[in-house]
This record gives C-alpha cells, structure tokens and sequence, in this order.
C-alpha cells in the first residue's frame, strides 16, 4: 500500500515544486507564471489540467498588481483594443480547439513555449510609436488570445509588445497585470465551459496559491542579487529545454 502511494506523492512534491519556481520567476521578474509551470506540469499531467491548476494564483496575482498599480482606467482606455482582439480570439481558439487529444495539446503548447522563447529573445529589438499602437494593439491581442485558447501562454507575445512601447516600469507592470486579468477571466470561463478543466481542478488552484506566494517571497529575496539578463537567459534555456520534452513526451 506505501509503494502504491509513493506515485501520488512524488507528483504532489513535483507539481508543488513547479509552482514554487513559477513563483519564484514572477517574484524576480514579474511576470512568468504561467509560462513556467504550465509547461512543467505538462510534464507531468494533462496540459489542460495543468493549466486548470493555475487558475486562482494568476487570477489572485495580476488582480492584486492590478489594483497596486492605481492606473486600470488609463489601462482600459489604452489598450480597450487589445483587450477586445484577445477576448474574442481566446474564445474561438478554445471552441476550435475542444477536440484536441491529450497529446495534440501537448504537440501545440510545445510549439507556442518555443514560439515564446523567440518573441521573447526579439522583445527589445524593435520600438513602436503611439500611432502604430492603434491597429497593432488589436492585432497583438488576437495573437495573444490565440495562444492563450491554446496554451493559456499570453505572457510572450504581450511582453515584447510591452516592451516595444518603451513603457516605464511602474507602466509595465500595471499595464500587463490588467492585460493578463481581463484576458484570463473569459479564457478559465470558456476552458471551464467546454470541459478543458473541471471544478476539481480549480479547487486544486486554490491550495497552488500557498506554494506560489512561497515563490514570490523567494523571488523578492534574490531579485538583487542576480541581473535580470542572467535570469532571463536561463529562462529561457528551461524553456527551450521543455519544449523539446514535449515534443517528444
């Protein structure tokens, strides 16, 4: 009876454990949540069950930066287009796509994690003025809810957009904390709608949020002591790493 319960509690602590360094990325960088551990539990369970896990800590996170920063109706106002595009593309990639295998979605989320790895190795390259923001907010927001009904994997293509306006860092993070939030509550609904995940899964999102704020303490402890191109690098290192184990999963 131990041997046969030594499975489940390997996967407790391996699925624990990737939220913690989930976390310990948004504590550094601000931003990576999902980017990590969506991919990591993938590893380990059905990716849209890992995505259902993650539901309350990136609802709860970027609801409470959202309010920190102090800026949602200038949020709102800007990038209302954006906001629009993802909201009617991660509708309809999570309608086209609710017949998907097991293993169709892991053949996908491992092409849009390295699809992020180069997004975000081009995300400083390029500027763009308040005139092209006009007709590329909107364009940008169907790509990211494209990806979004897919992986659940905005954070990519919405950083290098964010960082191609030049925003200062107290715009960044107000700025895609309200992004993320608005794009995640009809992207869970819809998940949750067609059956990607169940309640089960988002109960179990409630318990992810102690490892996760475990995470970011840890990542506000270190964010000092290590550059954040050190960090980023091996980032995306990892994620070039799980990509190819997905595929090949």
């Amino acid at each position: 009876m131990f041997q046969d319960a030594m499975p489940s509690m390997a996967l407790w602590i391996a699925c624990i454990g990737a939220v913690v360094l989930g976390g310990v990325v948004k504590g550094t960088l601000g931003v990576g949540l999902p980017l990590v551990v969506v991919p990591l539990l993938s590893l380990l369970l059905p990716a849209p069950k890992a995505m259902g896990l993650l539901v309350m800590p990136v609802l709860l996170s970027n609801l409470w930066q959202s309010i920190e920063g102090q800026k949602l109706r200038e949020g709102f106002q800007r990038f209302g287009g954006l906001l629009v595009g993802q909201f009617v593309a991660t509708i309809a990639a999570i309608h086209f796509t609710r017949n998907l295998s097991v293993q169709g979605f892991n053949m996908l989320l491992a092409l849009v994690v390295m699809a992020a790895v180069g997004m975000m190795l081009l995300g400083t390259s390029f500027n763009i003025d308040r005139q092209k923001e006009r007709w590329m907010g909107p364009l940008v927001g169907v790509i990211a809810g494209a990806m979004a009904g897919v992986s659940s994997l905005t954070g990519p293509i919405l950083i290098t957009y964010l960082l191609a306006l030049r925003l200062r860092r107290e715009e960044f993070v107000g700025s895609i904390s309200i992004i993320y939030l608005i794009g995640a509550v009809p992207m869970y609904g819809a998940m949750l709608l067609y059956g990607r995940f169940g309640f089960s899964e988002v109960g179990l999102s409630c318990l992810a949020l102690i490892p996760m704020f475990v995470g970011l303490q840890i990542g506000r402890t270190i964010r000092h002591r290590l550059s954040d191109k050190v960090f980023r690098h091996l980032l995306l290192s990892l994620l070039v790493a799980l990509s190819l184990l997905l595929l090949m999963k």
